[in-house]
């Protein structure tokens, strides 16, 4: 599971390039900043962890394609068809519809496909299909190659706007798999995928550690209209990338030390095979290893993107240890059976025994797949429940890239434009980073580790709503506990002032400025922003007879306000205990009623408002990152150093990329 920022103080405060005042970002476009990351302390790693960092990589960048693809059939066709455009058009580049084109590219390379990489919703082009037919025109064919079989499919794809209109669709009612234009199911309904693998569930019965059906494949129809399901591995579907991804594993074992090794080699085998079983074993083999100073991610991994829970993306993340920035991290690590023991949940679903729980800070060395360009700032692995109770989980919170974040926001005016009172902005400024830095720890580390599901239970009976229900939950773990006088006691905060910035930030954020990030008309879809709209207004309807949370209106502006933060934590609490029984009863009635209820809709009137507001401060609701370079230093076969660089132009990034590591075919 991953987690995005909590704090709601991204953005800059103009759209253009960087600026020799704000270095830290490369570009801006719609409504994104792309920014630069620092890789602190590769320089004084041993050539043999850089070596391995290198090879790492290369196998996070080889598997790019493969999201592409996974998003939607045709987003590969479209983005190459428009490289070979900016790479071969001689006409003039200045034109107005000739900068919406390259802003629409820029948007299809940040969201790796057509669709908004937050909303779902499809690109809308501002520029004309006779601008872009006569732009292919001038090129002429050559270029194109075989991607010229393939234009009208293209131009359907980027005009028509009643084709492929959402990547997922979460409406409640409509048949999920139709509707949504990812490319995990080609031709299957949603009842039908639901019973294909409530047949294998049902064979599998009684099994204490459940194979993860359907992670990592396609589920289609044969030509006699038999549901089959085309599998992702080296022999199979996404092959020809899988086998690049390889290469660059198997260098990596050869120069990795036990355990590493061995936590390779039963990665590689998996890929090899597409067996969940074997991806089962690398799974615990990289929980167990909690020595290793490099250490990664690699595979198809969260299934937030699948209307039914089931799907994988493919990502990758190549990290190393912040040692001097574990201590809090360890700190909640050595305690995790206290707050499992206290947690204000119903007694019989705590773990009466919490079993492999780790988590460190870290520094990010690579971003890959549905990690890059935007990234979670924090991480808990693996997802299979029994694995998390048999063997424990491993939390990772992401120092450089949160330092970037913050780097890019400052003085942006944020705070001071939503932000009421005077002493929540002077807890912001002073502990905010601290909080978001706890939340994320207690939401990976122990909140998504927390819990056990009654004997019986699916981990996929909350169907659509699971994403949003679990992250619900683990968010509310992180803010429960921040507010604990035991973190006090730790040593990881002086106060409860902490609590105050993170309860008032999320209020905040969970019912009003995170609206930034929708279109009018819209609804909220994407389940991080659903779980803190479900947190905020469910607290707010709850708290309301003691006004713990107002609304308040001043200079024709409306701002939340916390009133009660002492109460605030005990609703959170409350809300905890509920959704923790929803979670391991596996009651999806009652988890639709809650997401629906308080999670969804939008009062149009407060989102002009919002939307208006951070117009005005020209802030970009969304960040995400170049990554850095690297190139190793040889001498003969032997690498004897890697020297790292840290590129500053967004596009040369992602034409390289596109030219380096497209291994996949046009239709897969």
């Amino acid at each position: 599971m991953a987690t995005m920022p909590l704090m709601a103080v991204l953005g800059v405060a103009c759209n253009e390039a960087a600026t020799t005042e704000q270095p830290w970002i490369v570009d801006r476009f719609d409504d994104i900043k792309v920014i630069r990351y620092e890789v602190p302390g590769f320089e004084e790693l041993p050539v043999e962890q850089k070596e391995l960092i290198y090879y790492l990589s290369e196998a996070a960048k080889c598997g790019r394609d493969i999201l592409f693809d996974q998003n939607c059939a045709v987003n590969l066709p479209v983005r190459r068809t428009l490289e070979v455009i900016y790479n071969n058009y001689e006409g003039d580049r200045e034109a107005a519809e000739w900068k919406a084109l390259e802003k629409y590219l820029k948007k299809v390379w940040f969201a790796n496909g057509i669709h908004h990489h937050y909303s779902n919703d499809k690109f809308t082009p501002e520029f004309s299909q006779e601008y872009f037919q006569g732009v292919i025109a001038s090129i002429g064919e050559e270029p194109f190659g075989e991607l010229t079989s393939y234009r009208g499919v293209v131009c359907n794809a980027i005009f028509d706007a009643s084709l492929y209109p959402t990547k997922l669709n979460q409406k409640a009612g409509e048949d999920l798999l139709l509707t949504s234009s990812s490319n995990y199911y080609s031709g299957v309904t949603q009842a039908e995928a639901e019973a294909f693998y409530a047949k294998m569930a049902a064979a599998d019965k009684g099994n204490m550690q459940p194979i993860s059906y359907g992670l990592n494949s396609q589920l289609t129809k044969d030509d006699a209209g038999k549901i089959i399901e085309r599998v992702w591995f080296a022999e199979g579907m996404y092959g020809e990338a899988i086998k690049q991804i390889i290469y660059w594993l198997e260098k990596a074992e050869a120069v990795a030390v036990e355990p590493q090794k061995q936590t390779i080699r039963h990665l590689i085998e998996y890929y090899k095979t597409g067996d969940l079983k074997l991806f089962d074993a690398y799974n615990i083999a990289w929980v167990a290893d909690t020595e290793s100073h490099i250490d990664f991610v690699n595979g198809f991994i969260e299934d937030y993107g699948d209307a039914l829970g089931r799907k994988a993306s493919w990502e990758s993340i190549v990290n190393f240890k912040d040692v001097e920035a574990c201590h809090r991290t360890e700190v909640i690590s050595e305690n995790a059976q206290w707050f499992e023991d206290n947690s204000p949940i119903n007694p019989i679903y705590r773990k009466p025994e919490v079993k492999g729980v780790s988590a460190k800070v870290i520094t990010v060395a690579m971003l890959g797949g549905d990690c890059f360009p935007a990234t979670p700032i924090g991480i808990n692995l693996p997802n299979a429940d029994w694995i998390r109770r048999d063997y424990g989980s491993k939390s990772v919170t992401i120092d450089n890239i949160t330092y970037a974040y913050d780097k890019a926001a400052q003085g942006n005016g944020f705070t001071e434009e939503f932000m009421l009172r005077e002493e929540d902005r002077a807890r912001i400024k002073e502990f905010g980073k601290l909080a978001d830095d706890l939340h994320t720890d207690l939401h990976e580390c122990l909140g998504h580790g927390s819990g056990r599901l009654k004997e019986g239970v699916s981990p996929t009976a909350l169907g659509s709503y699971s994403s949003t229900l679990e992250e619900t939950r683990a968010d509310l773990f992180g803010l429960y506990y921040i507010g604990d006088e035991k973190m006090v006691e730790l040593g990881l905060v002086p106060s409860f002032e902490v609590a105050k910035a993170a309860y008032a930030d999320y209020i905040m954020n969970g019912m009003m400025t995170q609206l930034s990030r929708i279109e009018p008309g819209k609804n909220v879809e994407e389940s991080h922003m659903r779980n803190r709209k479900l947190i905020a207004e469910w607290c707010y309807a709850e708290g309301k007879a003691e006004n713990v949370i107002e609304w308040v209106t001043e200079n024709d502006k409306r701002y939340i306000v916390v009133n009660d933060f002492e109460k605030l934590r005990e609703l959170f609490g409350k809300m905890l205990w509920e959704i923790q029984r929803i979670k391991s009863e596996g009651d999806f009635e009652a988890g639709k009623a809650l997401v629906e209820q308080y999670a969804v809709q939008v009062d149009p009137e407060l989102h002009q408002e919002v939307l208006a507001r951070y117009a005005a401060l020209g802030i970009e609701p969304y960040g995400g990152f170049v990554n850095p370079e690297y190139e190793p230093v040889m001498e003969g076969d032997k690498v004897v150093d890697v020297k790292i660089s840290y590129p500053a132009n967004y596009v040369e990034q992602m034409l390289g990329y596109g030219k380096n590591y497209s291994f996949l075919p046009n239709k897969n």
